[in-house]
């Protein structure tokens, strides 16, 4: 388990310029915004205007402080709001933001597809974590995790505060809620798709 505190992230501009983002995680390790096979990341997002464009990526984005945005994705308009929960499109088709009242701060997920998938789980209380890669990322409140030892010893627990993350790999473990927790599936769709 590798703990991702909220407080490390360094904020870079966005591909386009246009606001700027903090990446949680991506693999595989070191990768930037152009050759990562699958990227997490939290972005401040201050004005209308275009998304960047990434060829052959597929995003899932979710508001998770302000009032939400107007998302047009390839000329169609899909309002999405702190409530409204995850939403998927194409990376690689024009796209363009339209704020409903102020800046929001959005959590955005990445994956390269052909390589692999993600699913996104907002959670509000306990949840079960298992699977090749998941990541959990405390979006209100906090949580706790607990992941269990391989050799049969007593778990590893931590706290997560909010925006901090864990980073689980072929682990298993539980997490319990106070707030809202999204937890993010990460799957190979191709031999070595998740580096």
């Amino acid at each position: 388990m590798e703990i991702l505190r909220a407080g490390d992230r360094v904020p870079t501009p966005w591909l386009n310029g246009g606001g700027v983002t903090r990446a949680v995680a991506a693999g595989p390790p070191g990768a930037g915004l152009t050759d990562f096979d699958w990227r997490v990341s939290l972005a401040d997002v201050a004005a209308s205007g275009p998304f960047s464009t990434f060829a052959g990526i597929d995003r899932i984005i979710t508001v998770v402080a302000g009032a939400g945005m107007t998302l047009t994705v390839d000329g169609v308009p899909t309002t999405v709001t702190d409530g409204s929960g995850p939403f998927a499109f194409p990376g690689d088709v024009l796209t363009d933001c339209v704020l409903v009242a102020g800046p929001i701060v959005d959590f955005n997920v990445m994956t390269r597809r052909g390589r692999v998938s993600a699913r996104v789980d907002l959670v509000s209380a306990a949840a079960a974590l298992a699977g090749p890669t998941v990541l959990v990322v405390v979006l209100t409140g906090r949580a706790e995790l607990s992941v269990a030892d391989p050799a049969g010893l007593d778990p590893t627990r931590r706290t997560l505060d909010r925006y901090d993350a864990a980073l689980l790999t072929d682990e298993t473990g539980t997490l319990a809620v106070d707030g809202l927790a999204a937890v993010v599936h990460l799957d190979p769709t191709q031999p070595g798709g998740l580096r």
